[in-house]
């Protein structure tokens, strides 16, 4: 199982059938089931999805029956297939996510799992993460975690600027352009890198470029890029610009993303007011006709004044997403011709 960004189950669907070859449902609110055809380490690299799971349905009334032996059994069967795909020490610490996970039971079950294992009990948050739920039949559903951590936290952030963008989320946006190899992508108000490096991942484009304002953001964004290896920063142009006046020429850029200040951690609406519309601005200048523009936001009546003013951009989709309580838009434009 994936669990994905409430709004963008279809993209990481998507993902997993290009990538794992598997048959996939989206079953609901962030969640899309699965089962590999073929290497099933293969969904350890997913991008557009948060995290993924294996999972086990036991028909019993409640949680102390995985107490007995067989349920027992057949939970730390299916705990150990997830750390038999790691180094061992990979794992230090097991945790149970559940509704009554303080409860007496769930301590002795997390106890009893955590003997099992060698791995010490935590009661906040684990490398080896267990969620129990009820199922739809009357029983319960155990979902192990495949990964220490979220496939969202990737090794590279090794800067995190203020309200830098998820990069699951980074991904979907990227994914949503249709990369392409001709790509000269444009990530304007750069910050620390995400959609950048999210790009990249995606495979070759004829010029990944940056831009920011601000020295510190690009300090950090070339950090990351470093981090990401693989020459990455060698192949990325960072260049410190108003995003309302880029240095580029008309009519040169062929897939454009941002994070746009949502007035919150970052800027303020009242900032906001004047940023978008130049930013929208400047961005259909530099935009080839035809060129796609994903940008983030969580101003909507902002952006949809914005785009009103905006004649030069087609919406050809938006998106409603919830991210760590909130619910920003995902915006996908293209540009349109010159009249």
């Amino acid at each position: 199982m994936a669990e994905t960004t409430i709004g963008l189950e279809d993209v990481a669907r998507d993902e997993i059938v290009a990538y794992t070859r598997a048959i996939a449902f989206i079953v609901g609110p962030g969640e899309v089931r699965f089962s590999p055809t073929g290497d099933p380490r293969r969904a350890l690299h997913l991008r557009a999805a948060q995290a993924v799971y294996s999972c086990a349905t036991f028909e019993v009334p409640r949680p102390k029956a995985l107490l007995g032996d067989a349920h027992f059994r057949r939970l730390g069967a299916q705990i150990d297939a997830a750390l038999r795909e790691w180094p061992a020490g990979t794992f230090k610490t097991i945790h149970i996510a559940a509704a009554g996970a303080e409860s007496a039971v769930m301590r002795r079950l997390l106890s009893a799992l955590a003997e099992r294992t060698a791995l010490a009990p935590d009661e906040t948050e684990g490398d080896l993460l267990l969620r129990l739920r009820p199922n739809r039949t009357g029983g319960w559903e155990s979902l192990v975690r495949l990964t220490p951590r979220p496939l969202a936290t990737r090794g590279w952030r090794v800067q995190n600027y203020p309200g830098a963008l998820n990069a699951a989320v980074a991904s979907a946006m990227t994914r949503l352009l249709q990369p392409a190899a001709r790509d000269v992508f444009v990530n304007l108000c750069c910050g620390s890198g995400s959609l950048l490096i999210e790009r990249a991942a995606h495979g070759p484009a004829a010029r990944l470029i940056g831009l920011d304002i601000a020295p510190g953001a690009l300090a950090m964004c070339r950090a990351n890029l470093n981090a990401a290896g693989s020459g990455l920063a060698a192949r990325v142009a960072l260049i410190q610009a108003d995003a309302r006046a880029a240095p580029l020429p008309t009519g040169s850029v062929t897939a454009l993303c941002a994070d746009l200040p949502f007035g919150q951690q970052v800027g303020s609406h009242a900032a906001n007011l004047a940023l978008y519309p130049a930013v929208l601005a400047e961005a259909a200048r530099i935009a080839a006709p035809g060129a796609r523009l994903c940008v983030i936001s969580h101003e909507a009546r902002l952006m949809s004044e914005s785009l009103a003013r905006s004649p030069a951009w087609e919406m050809v989709e938006e998106r409603r997403i919830s991210l760590n309580g909130i619910f920003p838009r995902i915006y996908l434009l293209r540009r349109q011709p010159t009249p």
